[in-house]
């Protein structure tokens, strides 16, 4: 946090704070849902601030400042993105002053609503993004609802007040939008478009419990709304520094809509992935930029394959080297299993530079590195045969080292103790593969327990509390949760 403070603003005293978060949530400012349809993205807080916008689609341009090292830090300010508050007497109260706040999604739907119990009145924020649109509906049974919006250049926003009601409506483009009946009418067509494009999933078998089909509904929706209606492009997540193109999460992204019925969309998707120079960088921009910063990670080429037979699409053609490059733990270049596992290494050869008696390693002819999680991907998705022994042994030892919340990436993981749900997820997915349904069982009731109250699944959560420390929803765990629960009950 300290070397964050530094980062943004010197780490001086005068510095603004993150106020305070309520007990058992994460701080203000750190999005724990999104709304959206692939079209303006919008991510809000555990208590219903927009803390992210993007145009004109989840991989855009941010409309909202909120750095990421700002976050870390521990420094955002109280009044960045558009903070819902209510004024009871002499002051205007923001929800994470409230006795007690929760979240939920409208069913089926990308449409938040965060309910906060202050000792004065009950306040209830409605969030829905559709389209070019957002709209936030702040209610209160006491005191009167008000708001303040600091965002970017490109978005134009009116309000409208009523009677303990105050409906707020964002456009991006130079028009102010009309305020009479319009946030009514935005939250309408996002629950009506998200639960049409819900029913056109293909639905897990009949013998899958009830909190299952709840994952998969969730997942599916996140993917939806991470997911450019225009070009196919897939943010990795609704926040500075996620809201790019990763090719691995957004080749998981088209498999996981392949396997759901939404081929259609699996098909934009990887089109968009086939035409990027996956050489250039590891992340793009929903133009198809490569965004500088961090050089090509080794799998990109082979996750992008994978998506490609799955949708039937032309893989792309240009070499790919795997070795002496960074894998999906964003580490020094090297050799990386992973890496080795994308890159259509032949069996023998990964027996004899990942291999030990336990399982297999993350770093060629490196007992040290530890056992590495993406062994489960010589199962899922790249289903190289020869090596589902060793990714058995691989991931059970894994599992039996992990803690309520999930797993690390690996025995030689560096990045703390907290668990993550996309190795998590992936090690479910192989795990039913390989018909050990009893273990992938476990690693979805970790992920249950890391879900956010409104069902989403972050990057990593406390390994003691479960409270989710990172980017949530994030779509890589999400499309990886899907890709288990098919597997499981296809």
């Amino acid at each position: 946090m300290a070397v964050g403070a530094v980062l943004v603003s010197g780490g001086s005293d005068a510095d603004p704070r993150t106020p305070a978060a309520l007990p058992g949530l994460p701080p203000p400012f750190l999005g724990t849902a999104v709304s959206g349809d692939g079209g303006l993205t919008a991510a809000v807080d555990a208590y219903g601030d927009v803390v992210d916008l993007r145009a004109p689609g989840p991989a855009g341009a941010a409309l909202i400042d909120n750095p990421a090292a700002r976050q870390a830090a521990g420094t955002v300010p109280a009044d960045t993105g558009i903070v819902p508050r209510v004024r009871i007497g002499s002051e205007a109260l923001p929800t994470w002053r409230a006795d007690a706040v929760t979240q939920r999604y409208v069913r089926g739907t990308n449409v938040v609503r965060t309910e906060a119990r202050f000792r004065e009145a009950q306040m209830t924020i409605t969030t829905a993004a559709s389209g070019e649109a957002l709209a936030v509906v702040i209610q209160t049974s006491r005191g009167t609802p008000s708001v303040s919006v600091d965002v970017q250049g490109g978005l134009r926003c009116a309000r409208e007040r009523r009677a303990a009601r105050l409906d707020l409506v964002c456009r991006s483009g130079r028009v102010v939008p009309p305020v009479h009946a319009a946030a009514a009418r935005v939250i309408h067509a996002a629950i009506k478009e998200g639960r049409r494009w819900l029913a056109g999933s293909a639905p897990l078998d009949a013998s899958a419990p009830g909190w299952a089909e709840a994952m998969y509904e969730r997942s599916l929706l996140t993917i939806h709304a991470l997911t450019s209606a225009r070009t196919g492009a897939v943010a990795a997540g609704a926040r500075d520094g996620w809201a790019y193109v990763w090719p691995r999460d957004a080749a998981t992204a088209a498999l996981a809509l392949e396997a759901s019925g939404h081929a259609a969309e699996a098909g934009k998707v990887t089109r968009f992935l086939t035409v990027l120079d996956l050489n250039r960088a590891a992340r793009f921009t929903e133009s198809g930029s490569p965004v500088p910063g961090r050089a090509a990670q080794g799998d990109a080429a082979g996750w992008v394959a994978a998506a490609a037979a799955a949708t039937h699409v032309p893989p792309p053609g240009e070499p790919f080297p795997w070795r002496d490059r960074s894998d999906y733990q964003e580490s020094a270049p090297g050799n990386y299993l992973g890496n080795a596992l994308a890159g259509n290494v032949p069996p023998p050869r990964i027996h004899r530079e990942f291999g030990s008696t336990a399982g297999l390693l993350r770093t060629a002819g490196d007992p040290g590195s530890g056992l590495d999680s993406a062994a489960a991907w010589a199962v899922r998705p790249f289903e190289i045969r020869p090596l589902y022994p060793a990714a058995e042994r691989t991931l059970l030892r894994l599992l039996r080292d992990g803690t309520p919340y999930g797993i690390t990436p690996g025995e030689g993981w560096q990045g703390g103790e907290d668990p993550w749900m996309a190795p998590t997820a992936w090690s479910a997915w192989a795990l039913a593969g390989l018909a050990r349904t009893g273990a992938a069982l476990s690693l979805l009731a970790d992920l249950r327990r890391a879900a956010t109250p409104a069902g989403d699944l972050p990057e990593r959560v406390g390994a003691h509390t479960g409270i989710p420390t990172s980017t949530t929803p994030l779509l890589w765990a999400s499309a990886l949760a899907v890709l288990a629960l098919r597997e499981l009950w296809p």
